[in-house]
Protein backbone atom coordinates (compact mmCIF):
# COMPACT_ATOMS: atom_id res chain seq x y z
CA UNK A 1 0.00 0.00 0.00
CA UNK A 2 1.46 3.23 -0.80
CA UNK A 3 1.55 6.23 1.80
CA UNK A 4 -0.60 8.29 -0.79
CA UNK A 5 -3.07 5.50 -0.55
CA UNK A 6 -3.51 5.74 2.86
CA UNK A 7 -3.57 9.40 3.39
CA UNK A 8 -6.32 9.29 1.06
CA UNK A 9 -8.30 6.78 3.34
CA UNK A 10 -7.45 8.53 6.24
CA UNK A 11 -8.87 11.50 4.96
CA UNK A 12 -11.49 10.05 4.13
CA UNK A 13 -11.92 8.86 7.00
CA UNK A 14 -12.26 12.35 8.43
CA UNK A 15 -14.67 13.33 6.15
CA UNK A 16 -17.13 10.69 7.38
CA UNK A 17 -16.49 12.02 11.14
CA UNK A 18 -17.44 15.43 9.82
CA UNK A 19 -21.36 14.25 8.86
CA UNK A 20 -23.82 16.00 10.89
CA UNK A 21 -24.91 12.63 13.06
CA UNK A 22 -21.63 11.41 13.25
CA UNK A 23 -20.09 14.52 14.70
CA UNK A 24 -23.32 14.80 17.58
CA UNK A 25 -22.42 10.87 18.21
CA UNK A 26 -18.89 12.04 18.84
CA UNK A 27 -20.22 14.88 20.94
CA UNK A 28 -22.19 12.76 22.97
CA UNK A 29 -19.65 9.91 23.52
CA UNK A 30 -16.97 12.27 25.29
CA UNK A 31 -19.46 13.00 27.92
CA UNK A 32 -20.82 9.09 27.99
CA UNK A 33 -18.65 7.55 31.17
CA UNK A 34 -20.27 4.21 31.52
CA UNK A 35 -19.78 2.26 35.04
CA UNK A 36 -20.40 -1.34 33.84
CA UNK A 37 -21.19 -3.93 31.26
CA UNK A 38 -24.97 -3.45 32.23
CA UNK A 39 -25.09 0.42 31.89
CA UNK A 40 -22.71 -0.19 28.76
CA UNK A 41 -25.26 -2.43 27.08
CA UNK A 42 -27.95 -1.04 28.22
CA UNK A 43 -27.28 2.24 26.50
CA UNK A 44 -26.71 0.51 23.33
CA UNK A 45 -30.28 -0.03 23.28
CA UNK A 46 -31.35 3.40 24.43
CA UNK A 47 -33.63 4.56 22.02
CA UNK A 48 -32.64 8.42 22.38
CA UNK A 49 -28.53 7.75 22.15
CA UNK A 50 -28.08 4.25 21.47
CA UNK A 51 -27.65 4.43 18.40
CA UNK A 52 -24.74 7.07 18.69
CA UNK A 53 -22.91 4.45 20.29
CA UNK A 54 -23.13 1.86 18.42
CA UNK A 55 -21.90 4.41 15.40
CA UNK A 56 -18.99 5.93 17.28
CA UNK A 57 -18.12 2.08 18.53
CA UNK A 58 -18.41 0.13 15.02
CA UNK A 59 -16.83 3.39 12.82
CA UNK A 60 -13.61 2.94 15.01
CA UNK A 61 -13.71 -0.79 14.82
CA UNK A 62 -13.91 -0.68 11.05
CA UNK A 63 -11.64 1.94 11.03
CA UNK A 64 -9.11 -0.05 13.14
CA UNK A 65 -10.45 -3.28 10.58
CA UNK A 66 -8.90 -1.27 7.69
CA UNK A 67 -5.39 -0.60 9.50
CA UNK A 68 -5.41 -4.32 10.58
CA UNK A 69 -5.63 -5.21 7.30
CA UNK A 70 -3.44 -3.11 5.91
CA UNK A 71 -5.37 -0.71 3.99
CA UNK A 72 -4.01 1.96 5.99
CA UNK A 73 -0.40 2.50 7.25
CA UNK A 74 -0.81 1.50 11.07
CA UNK A 75 1.82 4.42 11.85
CA UNK A 76 0.34 7.05 9.47
CA UNK A 77 -3.12 6.04 11.33
CA UNK A 78 -1.52 6.17 14.77
CA UNK A 79 0.26 9.73 13.64
CA UNK A 80 -3.27 11.58 12.84
CA UNK A 81 -5.72 9.45 15.11
CA UNK A 82 -6.39 9.40 18.69
CA UNK A 83 -9.81 9.37 19.16
CA UNK A 84 -10.22 5.88 18.96
CA UNK A 85 -8.30 5.44 22.10
CA UNK A 86 -10.89 7.81 23.68
CA UNK A 87 -13.54 5.67 22.51
CA UNK A 88 -11.42 2.16 23.35
CA UNK A 89 -10.80 3.47 26.89
CA UNK A 90 -14.31 3.89 27.72
CA UNK A 91 -15.13 0.02 26.64
CA UNK A 92 -12.24 -1.65 27.53
CA UNK A 93 -13.02 -2.12 31.72
CA UNK A 94 -16.22 -4.11 30.49
CA UNK A 95 -14.40 -5.34 27.60
CA UNK A 96 -14.13 -9.40 28.82
CA UNK A 97 -17.33 -8.68 30.57
CA UNK A 98 -19.07 -8.00 27.27
CA UNK A 99 -17.33 -10.32 25.20
CA UNK A 100 -18.97 -13.39 27.10
CA UNK A 101 -22.08 -12.15 27.83
CA UNK A 102 -22.62 -11.43 23.72
CA UNK A 103 -20.97 -14.55 23.09
CA UNK A 104 -18.62 -12.25 20.49
CA UNK A 105 -15.25 -12.85 21.50
CA UNK A 106 -14.15 -10.85 18.58
CA UNK A 107 -16.05 -7.94 19.25
CA UNK A 108 -14.09 -4.77 19.08
CA UNK A 109 -10.93 -6.75 18.23
CA UNK A 110 -9.84 -4.76 15.67
CA UNK A 111 -9.88 -1.53 17.51
CA UNK A 112 -7.98 -3.26 20.85
CA UNK A 113 -5.15 -4.47 17.96
CA UNK A 114 -4.59 -1.45 16.30
CA UNK A 115 -4.46 0.29 20.20
CA UNK A 116 -2.17 -2.71 22.04
CA UNK A 117 0.29 -2.71 18.92
CA UNK A 118 1.92 0.47 19.11
CA UNK A 119 4.64 0.80 21.11
CA UNK A 120 3.53 2.85 23.55
CA UNK A 121 -0.36 1.32 23.17
CA UNK A 122 -1.20 -0.33 26.74
CA UNK A 123 0.82 2.83 28.37
CA UNK A 124 -1.40 5.06 26.09
CA UNK A 125 -5.14 4.00 26.92
CA UNK A 126 -3.95 3.57 30.84
CA UNK A 127 -3.07 7.27 30.89
CA UNK A 128 -6.15 8.27 28.48
CA UNK A 129 -8.58 6.25 31.26
CA UNK A 130 -6.61 8.14 34.04
CA UNK A 131 -7.31 11.20 32.18
CA UNK A 132 -11.04 10.55 32.09
CA UNK A 133 -11.04 9.71 35.50
CA UNK A 134 -9.88 13.03 36.37
CA UNK A 135 -12.75 15.13 34.33
CA UNK A 136 -15.36 13.05 35.79
CA UNK A 137 -13.83 13.59 39.36
CA UNK A 138 -13.51 17.10 38.58
CA UNK A 139 -17.15 17.10 37.30
CA UNK A 140 -18.48 15.82 40.10
CA UNK A 141 -16.50 18.13 42.10
CA UNK A 142 -18.05 20.83 40.44
CA UNK A 143 -21.62 19.52 40.78
CA UNK A 144 -21.15 19.46 44.43
CA UNK A 145 -19.75 22.89 44.76
CA UNK A 146 -22.92 24.41 42.83
CA UNK A 147 -25.35 22.59 44.67
CA UNK A 148 -23.85 23.88 47.92
CA UNK A 149 -23.98 27.13 46.52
Amino acid sequence: MSKAKSADLILKLYDLRREEVMRKARDWMFSFNPKSAEEFEATMMDPEVGAYLRMVTSYWDMAAALVRHKAIDADMFNDTVGEHILVFAKIEPFLDELRTKWEMPDAFKHLEKVIMDRKDGAKRLKKTQEWLRSLQEGAVQEQSSEAAA
